[in-house]
């Protein structure tokens, strides 16, 4: 008999799971390992000149890209549809509307005042050696008359093939409004709704887990095709926008989260920041949505008010594009062409940055709501060109903070209607929201979903 015990025996004395294995590096490490490698690789390709990497890196970003846009449209239709009709669950559903309108337009308000005490403050446009030859025409521009014929669709497929946002959500409004009036006969297009959007979220979830390598592309291009030479020229205007953007988020929304709602500003941050680090990278509120509504879920807003919420924020709640931006970028623009801005010309600013936000309709750039600033402010269009070949700068962080108060507005509003689940905010974590492990609460979160919410 062999002295050596059986590989079973040996086997049964280690402890299951004891082999080597590799470990899962959290998402938000992803994150910033692919934001360092797209640096080091938009420094190299442009130091080195070597035009493959910098093909490469173009490719890249635009097909994360192109995979976020793939599912804007039917996403946007049905989360408003959906969102919509979800009203109908939530008691004094036109109350919360009317107070979610009413806070978007608030926090839109403060937002551009920080724009226009910063740009009245650093002057941006001085110092820059730009003239207004730099300058080039776009070719679409915004205005007050576009915006308002616009939002009607002339046929019902042109919006999709156009990726017109604002008439798709008119659309989406539209047949939310007339299934709520059909009731029971509507069932049916709602249940498909609901399983089409979960379907699209779903499809969504995969292209978020390439957000690591789109981060690489992304930042590798922008590095490598602006140059840190040209970024220096606007030098002023971008750390305007990234201080801006900041003190609404570090502290215009702490100080609202303490003292409005009276919940603690660090566990929105831990709940929300898996949304407000996706939105960075992939610069569209609109591609974040189905993150923006999990984590805001997870603060402990219901589900059915955060159905309506976050869908109606992420194409109309803009205050890093539609309130800090134009502010900046009308002063910049203004001291680049020598214009003199007056009082009322800052008080039409703060307007279309409250009422024209929809414009910029949740994609990525903001460039339809810096025109209709402009020509309502009588500004050379040609400003436009201007700040072109920085846009993809500081979309990152004009993004991250719209989401971040796309997901603020729903908590304030919660807390104020008493309807805010204090335990799910304290105990929100800053896990990836597509992790299996959350995945696996959805049960859970359906059984709370099913408590009525109290008047």
């Amino acid at each position: 008999m062999s002295a050596n015990p059986a590989p079973a025996a040996q086997d049964a004395g280690k402890p299951a799971g004891s082999g080597f294995r590799i470990p899962k590096v959290p998402f938000w490490a992803q994150i910033v390992a692919g934001l360092v490698l797209g640096v080091l690789l938009g420094w190299l390709t442009r130091s080195q000149d070597i035009g493959w990497l910098y093909t490469t890196l173009d490719q890249v970003g635009h097909i994360f890209v192109q995979l976020l846009k793939l599912a804007v449209a039917p996403l946007v239709f049905f989360a408003i549809l959906v969102s919509i009709t979800n009203l109908r669950q939530v008691n004094n559903a036109a109350r919360l509307a009317t107070r979610t309108l009413l806070w978007f337009m608030i926090t839109s308000l403060i937002a551009v005042a920080i724009g226009l005490v910063i740009g009245l403050v650093t002057n941006p446009g001085s110092g820059t050696g730009l003239t207004p030859k730099d300058g080039v025409k776009p070719e679409h521009a915004g205005s007050w008359l576009d915006f308002l014929t616009g939002i009607i669709p002339t046929d019902v497929i042109t919006p999709f093939t156009e990726l017109n946002v604002l008439q798709i959500v008119f659309m989406a409004a539209v047949a939310g409004i007339a299934a709520l009036q059909l009731g029971d006969k509507a069932k049916p297009i709602l249940t498909l709704s609901h399983s089409i959007l979960e379907l699209l979220q779903k499809a969504l979830w995969w292209v978020i887990r390439l957000a690591p390598l789109g981060t690489v592309g992304l930042i590798g291009y922008a590095i490598a095709d602006y140059g840190w030479d040209l970024i220096g020229k606007y030098a002023t205007f971008t750390a305007d926008v990234y201080i801006g953007c900041a003190l609404v988020m570090f502290v215009v929304y702490p100080l609202l989260l303490a003292t409005v709602a009276k919940v603690s500003p660090l566990q929105f941050f831990k709940g929300a920041w898996p949304a407000i680090q996706l939105a960075f990278v992939s610069r569209s509120s609109v591609g974040t949505m189905p993150v923006t509504q999990r984590v805001t879920e997870r603060l402990g807003v219901p589900k059915e008010y955060a159905s309506f919420a976050v869908p109606f924020g992420a194409t109309t709640k803009m205050d890093g594009c539609a309130a800090i931006y134009p502010a900046l970028a009308a002063i910049f623009i203004a001291q680049i062409f020598d214009v003199q801005l007056g009082v009322g010309d800052y008080i039409l600013i703060a307007f279309v940055s409250v009422i024209g936000s929809a414009a910029t309709a949740g994609l990525t750039g903001a460039t339809v709501m810096l025109t209709l600033t402009l020509s309502t402010l009588g500004l050379p269009l040609e400003g436009v060109g201007l700040l072109m070949a920085i846009d993809p700068i500081l979309d990152m962080m004009r993004t991250a903070t719209n989401v971040a108060g796309q997901a603020l507005v729903p908590v304030i509003v919660s807390a104020r209607e008493k309807i805010l689940d204090h335990d799910m905010y304290d105990n929100a974590t800053a896990s990836p929201v597509d992790l299996d492990a959350d995945e696996n609460a959805e049960p859970a979160d359906a059984e709370r979903d099913r408590v009525p919410v109290p008047a």
